[in-house]
């Protein structure tokens, strides 16, 4: 496997966090350093020897990521240091499997293993700390919930390409290191150009993957009726334009290919269409609204062993489809559109209503501010203040 372009950059000038890692990833020296590279993107151990250790580089260099870890206990004195043994904690070293981009674990989780990746929908930064604290291993930024969370509207492709750029920058990049975000791109913003444009500029945000449909510009929600697609071959001039951009940067990032063509054009199209875009290359396929859980079903044999993902909105256009069945199913992403949109409306004007009822909320004694500021990454801010040498946290808050 080439080495990505997209590693972080490891820096070097701290004291050594543990020498068996700072063997296998850093030296100054180039060739030094850009085998340590390559044996974290292969996996391959890479072994030290006494010119590496006796260099100067060797003896001053260590890693420092954007969370700034703590130094972790040296491992075994082997003379093999193998990226799989590397762990990640919060006061630990990272695994390499923490130091890849989003798209290339999310690429990795795909190939590597048969599990059902579960995305909640998160609309919005706190959503999205909530989803991280619980511990899901994948995220999804929701079309509708950032059309409704950023610009209080329906889900009509009001949106934007700078809408949807930056609310999916700023929860990929919530926790660098952390679970990879798919993101909605709807159809791309316009012609073979700007679907490029709006790829790029997702990879370059830090996004694993992104699905693009074959709706008209004018589109709405997938669970609405009344939904028309473009013509196949605007659709797959999308496809093109998309896996073009991703090649052109080297990416990993996941293309999804998605057509809402059920509802006007039925299932056989449907599988026309994504047949077509796996020949050009799209990772994955999503047919949205399926009419009946047999259509689920043959749709992941009839696309088989091309991976598909299944969009779940309750009380939507499709039935209800658990995690549990889906993966029984052979789908491998699960995405949960109003996974927190849904849940935050009732709790928001549940709490509303109380609070003009009563004049007061009545919120729960452990949910004090500080407790919701935690959620958003105090402790992380205050260490990282003291680390800097700041004294404006040294009592506590």
């Amino acid at each position: 496997m080439a080495v990505n372009a997209e590693l972080p950059v490891f820096l070097s000038n701290d004291p050594i966090v543990n020498p068996k890692v700072t063997e296998a990833l850093a030296d100054h020296n180039v060739s030094q350093e850009s085998k340590a590279t390559q044996s974290l993107m292969t996996n391959e151990p890479l072994k030290t020897d006494d010119n590496l250790r006796d260099t100067d580089a060797f003896k001053r260099t260590s890693i420092v990521t954007e969370r700034m870890v703590a130094p972790s206990e040296p491992s075994s004195s082997s003379d093999v240091v193998s990226p799989d043994s590397l762990q990640f904690t919060k006061s630990g070293i990272l695994s390499t499997v923490d130091l890849l981009p989003g798209a290339s674990k999310l690429k990795r989780a795909l190939e590597e293993t048969d599990e059902l990746i579960v995305c909640p929908g998160v609309h919005d930064g706190f959503s999205a700390r909530i989803a991280l604290d619980v511990g899901f291993t994948a995220l999804y930024m929701t079309g509708a919930g950032t059309t409704a969370s950023r610009l209080g509207m329906a889900d009509l492709g009001v949106a934007q390409l700078h809408d949807m750029r930056e609310h999916a920058e700023m929860i990929a990049n919530l926790d660098p290191q952390g679970p990879p975000l798919i993101a909605d791109m709807d159809t791309g913003y316009g012609g073979p150009i700007m679907v490029a444009n709006s790829v790029q500029q997702y990879i370059r945000a830090g996004v694993a993957g992104f699905h693009i449909e074959d709706q008209i510009q004018n589109k709405r929600c997938g669970h609405l009726q009344g939904k028309r697609v473009v013509e196949m071959e605007t659709f797959l001039s999308r496809i093109r334009a998309a896996k073009a951009a991703k090649d052109s940067l080297h990416s990993d990032i996941v293309l999804i290919a998605r057509t809402d063509a059920n509802q006007q054009h039925g299932y056989d199209e449907c599988i026309k269409r994504l047949k077509a875009a796996r020949e050009l290359g799209a990772d994955v396929g999503l047919l949205e609204g399926f009419k009946s859980k047999e259509e689920a079903r043959q749709a992941v044999q009839d696309l088989a062993p091309w991976p598909l993902l299944l969009n779940s909105v309750e009380n939507g256009s499709s039935p209800l489809i658990s995690a549990s069945e889906a993966k029984e199913m052979g789908f491998r992403i699960m995405i949960f559109s109003f996974a927190t949109l849904a849940p935050m409306y009732s709790a928001v004007r549940s709490g509303l209503e109380v609070l003009k009822r009563d004049g007061i909320l009545g919120t729960r004694k452990e949910l004090t501010p500080k407790k919701l500021f935690e959620v958003c990454g105090l402790e992380e801010s205050m260490d990282l203040d003291v680390k800097a040498g700041g004294t404006n946290f040294v009592g506590g808050v």
